[in-house]
């Protein structure tokens, strides 16, 4: 990423990035994704090995970074080599603990020996947070939880879930929203690969009873837990897709130098000179809006800042991917040629944590920060 990096994050960058290139060919990439777990347990203790996962996190919780600019250099680099891992999700998870009673469990993620996963989507509430269904009632010394969960990603291989349930309101109330930390084991889980090649899971919660010490932070006030870990999130895709656009551009620049029509290299051809030309300011604009949301993560224009990079990766980066398989033409389409995977993630990005129109629209109900 280019961008003024601290010493260390510069040294992060480039073990990342070298561990990526020398150790997850695409090949080795499609070998794990298409394994019964959707990951490389190996790969992701040698990731925490390196302290990629503890990057994420910062040192009141066990790890040694933790800001906007930490999770994007990491997120970049996973994007250049589309890992599986679930990166993300225990992103997403651990954020949610943290400042709780329950961020000790951070430490265990940091070293690889947990895996987590934020259970909040459901099959009817669309992109909306605040939307939950799963009832938590009280019963005895505990809570019972009922309720179905939605593409919960990495949902199949977390040991731990973060469940958001509603504990007082209506199904789509901002407040009586409460986060339960609950063993997977105990829930019935779905889990298939999705269409880019990651995994994720449906989840049912069937009479799951857990203790009191299971509720996250204070009752009724998940919600804001949850948008701070989603805020995270959508930083860390934006980062993914730059890196993901990075390669796809790359591809197709080397591809345009190589590939012969009409006896000349059809990298010569002005209108194909022009399309590429459009792809490299969008990515820019891209890395821009990336260093915008990474330096406003721990700000109160976080969420308008985290839009606007979600709104713009789903629209230039979807750009930036059909471009590149057309100028590619039918060969990008193959299993064997790395450029339609990287398409197919940035344009699936889009949908993840809601998409171009979704971001727009909240954009529009928020007051734009001052310049």
């Amino acid at each position: 990423m280019d961008f003024n990096l601290t010493d260390d994050r510069r040294m992060l960058s480039d073990m990342a990035s070298r561990f990526v290139r020398e150790q997850y060919p695409i090949e080795k990439r499609h070998e794990i994704a298409a394994s019964d777990s959707g990951y490389s347990a190996e790969m992701w203790t040698q990731m925490a090995e390196l302290g990629l996962i503890g990057a994420l996190f910062s040192e009141d919780v066990g790890g040694f970074g933790g800001a906007g600019f930490d999770i994007a250099v990491v997120f970049e680099e996973l994007g250049r080599g589309l890992v599986v891992e679930p990166f993300l999700a225990n992103l997403l998870g651990g954020t949610a603990l943290i400042g709780t009673n329950h961020q000790s469990l951070i430490e265990e993620v940091i070293g690889g020996g947990t895996t987590l996963a934020l259970a909040h989507g459901e099959p009817a509430s669309r992109y909306s947070l605040a939307h939950v269904e799963t009832t938590a009632t009280k019963s005895g010394d505990g809570w019972v939880l009922n309720g179905n969960k939605a593409l919960v990603l990495s949902g199949d291989s977390a040991d731990k879930l973060i469940v958001s349930a509603r504990t007082s309101g209506d199904a789509t109330d901002a407040e009586g929203i409460s986060l339960f930390l609950v063993d997977a084991a105990t829930t019935v889980v779905r889990g298939y690969p999705t269409i880019d090649g990651y995994r994720a899971a449906e989840i049912a919660l069937k009479d799951v009873s857990v203790s009191t010490d299971a509720l996250i932070g204070d009752e009724g006030k998940g919600l804001a837990l949850v948008e701070k870990a989603v805020a995270s999130g959508l930083l860390a895709l934006g980062a993914e897709a730059l890196g993901a656009i990075e390669v796809a551009i790359d591809l197709t620049l080397e591809y345009l130098k190589t590939r012969k029509q009409f006896g000349v290299v059809i990298g010569k051809f002005q209108a194909l000179q022009h399309r590429m030309a459009n792809m490299m300011v969008e990515r820019e604009q891209i890395r821009s809006a990336v260093i915008n949301a990474a330096g406003h993560l721990a700000s109160d224009e976080r969420d308008w800042h985290a839009s606007a990079l979600k709104n713009l990766v789903g629209r230039s980066g979807r750009m930036i991917a059909e471009e590149s398989i057309q100028m590619h033409g039918g060969i990008a389409m193959t299993w064997e040629y790395a450029a339609g995977h990287f398409a197919k993630r940035i344009v699936m990005i889009d949908h993840l944590f809601g998409d171009v129109d979704h971001h727009l629209e909240l954009i529009a109900k928020m007051q734009k920060p001052a310049a």
